[in-house]
């Protein structure tokens, strides 16, 4: 016979594993309620920063309106048309013509090579409202866009009492265009070439974020 079955059994107290569970219950809330959801971190600018550069996340040339005109002082110059021009139309994205102008001396000759998209160029030159100087422009030719991979950091600074400023620093990934992969194309758009090559956490992005009523809002163009 075992002893231990005619020993009384010890009872447990229904009502202290009631209070017990009632106090984790609250414990669990208290932590729900203790959430700040306007606090300057990785989890609250995240959302903020994926839908800023789900509308905003195109990097794009400032090629804003077509057809654009080359002068022969530009094509002298060497200036950035001058050199990234020749590589778009012979990637098919431009195509070049010659039109008369009246002379000047930006144009000797009276000419200036007008270039035009294509078919292929306009696929994109997408809608990218930009502002500066007064003036607005609806679309911009776009080479790539951008997702976050991580947040890696978050400064604040506080400008007044009720609107504190945030800068999120980021790792991203790339989406470009399938010609952006042409040795002419990132030898004339370098800066492109540098951020594709930065995809995947070799280089960190930043982003500024304003905190407003409703919270969070990016400001336009990187921090």
């Amino acid at each position: 016979m075992n002893l231990r079955s005619l020993l009384p059994r010890p009872r447990i107290d229904t009502s202290l594993k009631a209070l017990t569970g009632l106090a984790l219950v609250c414990a669990l809330a208290a932590c729900g309620l203790g959430h700040d959801a306007k606090a300057p971190t990785a989890e609250n600018l995240a959302g903020p920063l994926d839908d800023y550069l789900a509308q905003r996340g195109d990097l794009c040339l400032a090629m804003f309106d077509w057809p654009i005109d080359l002068s022969e002082a530009e094509a002298g110059a060497g200036a950035r048309h001058a050199v990234q021009f020749p590589v778009m139309e012979q990637l098919g994205l431009v195509h070049s013509t010659i039109v008369p102008v009246p002379k000047s001396a930006e144009n000797p000759d009276g000419a200036v090579k007008r270039f035009e998209l294509t078919e292929a160029g306009r696929a994109f030159y997408k809608p990218h409202p930009y502002a500066a100087r007064g003036t607005e422009h609806a679309k911009d030719f776009c080479v790539a866009h951008l997702k976050r991979e991580k947040i890696v950091d978050v400064k604040v600074e506080a400008a007044d009492a009720r609107h504190s400023l945030a800068v999120v620093s980021y790792t991203y990934q790339i989406d470009p265009a399938p010609w952006m992969q042409d040795a002419d194309a990132q030898r004339v758009f370098p800066m492109i070439a540098r951020i594709m090559k930065g995809a995947g956490g070799a280089l960190q992005l930043r982003q500024g974020f304003t905190l407003g009523d409703k919270g969070w809002v990016a400001h336009m163009g990187p921090a």
